[in-house]
């Protein structure tokens, strides 16, 4: 059966598929392209018809403008951050921020969406630190090389990268933050900085701990011994982990107002937890689009442990871990997370669960989801990935996503 919104293209021949896979490796900085025996990159790609693309560009340009509204309501509500599962520490913090987010930091957010025959749904909205950029760009190239009528649905690296040097102050640097103990992490910081550095800028990689706030000299980046002035922050360490860096560290600086533009402020901690949408009504802000795509959520003590049709999600899960869905989690690990999620209610979700459409790709079932990226509130790109099941996890593949190019009338075809 034809799917409406999107096409397969390939699969690629085994040689193509090793001349991708090294070109991810050599040009895009994708260095996991295997994990044990299994490959990270699908040897297909998907084609979404141009009407697609479009209902998914507004669909997220207009989640994108709601949720920084409720990100604002949320901080002049410090009372309902228990209820989000976010940390104590963090919570303390987040209680001394005295204004709203930051209009001058670029915001970038990464939207998952499903393909159901309902139509698209949202799984769950990456507004702290979306990944995915190496893949999102690196990917899409390959195949628009080798197929006509194709083209990329955007750049979000490349987006990114713009907003940062738009909003940098002064000549200093461009610091990109992340957990140096990860290698995945790494290359998204490196194919980030690049991406600055090819556009003119200034760029350094650093851990979390190499940043300093002076109060007469702003922030500095220690890097290669020296103390360097920096203009903009890109982070990618989850800000629910800045708590365990410890005192010694100036963690808070990010949860509280800063003149330096950040992509993205720590506050945006607040919608990345799960559990956001259970505090709709308690903000009073209209969320039209959310309550469209999102499926309904719930706190997970409203819920039975053998009542079907929910998934169980942690607040602040991240790439499918502790994820329940009926029929896909083993029976052994799905009674310990439920068991979990009856003594602390408050740290998980329950979400009404949908169909996703898979697609055949030689005889054999793929789950895709497409992650639309957001930069300053407009859609810049897409990251795939593909499942054989329906939970997209750690063990998904990257797929590259595409956008058919319109036909003009007249055209031989």
């Amino acid at each position: 059966m034809v799917n409406p919104s999107y096409r397969v293209l390939g699969p690629l021949a085994d040689d193509e598929f090793q001349k991708m896979r090294h070109q991810m490796m050599f040009e895009s900085m994708k260095w996991d392209t295997q994990v044990g025996d299994q490959s990270t990159l699908a040897p297909f790609a998907l084609a979404l018809r141009p009407e697609a693309w479009e209902d998914l560009s507004r669909a997220a340009e207009t989640l994108a403008s709601e949720v920084i509204e409720v990100e604002a309501a949320l901080l002049r509500r410090p009372g309902l951050h228990r209820k989000l599962g976010l940390p104590a520490p963090v919570r303390r913090a987040l209680a001394q921020h005295k204004a709203s987010p930051s209009a001058a930091s670029p915001r970038v957010i990464r939207f998952d969406f499903h393909d159901t025959p309902e139509g698209w749904r949202l799984s769950e909205a990456n507004t702290d630190v979306p990944g995915g950029y190496n893949e999102a760009e690196g990917l899409p190239a390959y195949f628009s090389e080798r197929y006509a009528k194709v083209r990329p649905c955007g750049f979000p690296g490349k987006r990114l990268a713009e907003a940062l040097l738009a909003a940098a102050t002064g000549d200093g640097v461009i610091a990109f933050v992340h957990a140096t103990a990860y290698t995945d992490d790494l290359q998204v910081m490196l194919y980030l900085a690049k991406a600055v550095e090819d556009l003119g800028g200034r760029a350094v990689a650093v851990a979390p701990d190499h940043l300093e706030n002076h109060p007469n000299e702003g922030w500095r980046a220690v890097w290669q011994g020296e103390h360097v002035p920096v203009s903009a922050l890109a982070r990618f360490f989850p800000a629910e982990w800045l708590p365990n860096l410890g005192r010694k560290v100036q963690w808070r600086h990010w949860f509280l107002e800063s003149t330096l533009p950040q992509a993205n402020p720590a506050t945006a901690l607040l919608t990345q937890s799960k559990r956001h949408p259970l505090l709709w009504k308690d903000l009073g802000v209209p969320v039209p689009a959310w309550e469209t795509f999102l499926p309904e959520s719930v706190c997970p003590a409203k819920v039975r442990r053998d009542q079907k049709g929910w998934v169980l999600k942690p607040a602040l899960g991240r790439v499918g871990e502790g994820v329940v869905l009926e029929g896909v989690t083993p029976p052994a690990r799905r009674n310990q997370y439920w068991s979990n999620a009856r003594w602390h209610p408050a740290d998980w979700v329950a979400q009404r669960q949908f169909d996703t459409r898979p697609v055949q790709v030689n005889g054999e079932f793929w789950y895709p989801c497409f992650g639309v990226y957001t930069v300053n509130g407009k859609a810049a790109g897409v990251y795939g990935r593909a499942a054989r099941s329906p939970l997209i996890s750690e063990t998904a593949c990257d797929v590259a996503v595409l956008v058919d190019v319109p036909h003009t009338p007249g055209e031989n075809t």
